[in-house]
């Protein structure tokens, strides 16, 4: 069994139709080789932020090249949460709580 690391993957294309979007959306959640999990995006700004689980970075590269979908970055990343944080979080928050700089 091939182990999936997660990914980020900046996209940014300020002239990008919602339309066309939603269409490739359609397409990469059919993927085999890897599993599109969310995507974030500003149409403002034109910017996308995708969560995609990979054995690979290689492997997101060719699906998106294979499907004409540029990409600015991708990187690998983990998920934190202050849960995960176990004593460190529970110092934080007792540092904060005396802390000059906390706001009112």
């Amino acid at each position: 069994m091939v182990k999936m690391r997660e990914y980020m993957v900046f996209h940014y294309d300020p002239d990008l139709d919602c339309e066309v979007v939603q269409a490739n959306w359609r397409k990469l959640a059919q993927v085999e080789t890897a599993t599109w999990v969310r995507t974030y995006v500003n149409w403002e700004k034109g910017m996308r932020y995708c969560i995609w689980l990979a054995p690979r970075e290689q492997e997101l590269k060719q699906i998106f090249t294979v499907m004409g979908v540029s990409w600015e970055t991708i990187v690998e990343v983990e998920e934190t949460v202050p849960d995960l944080w176990g004593k460190k979080w529970e110092e934080h928050l007792e540092a904060e709580a005396y802390a000059d700089t906390k706001g009112d």
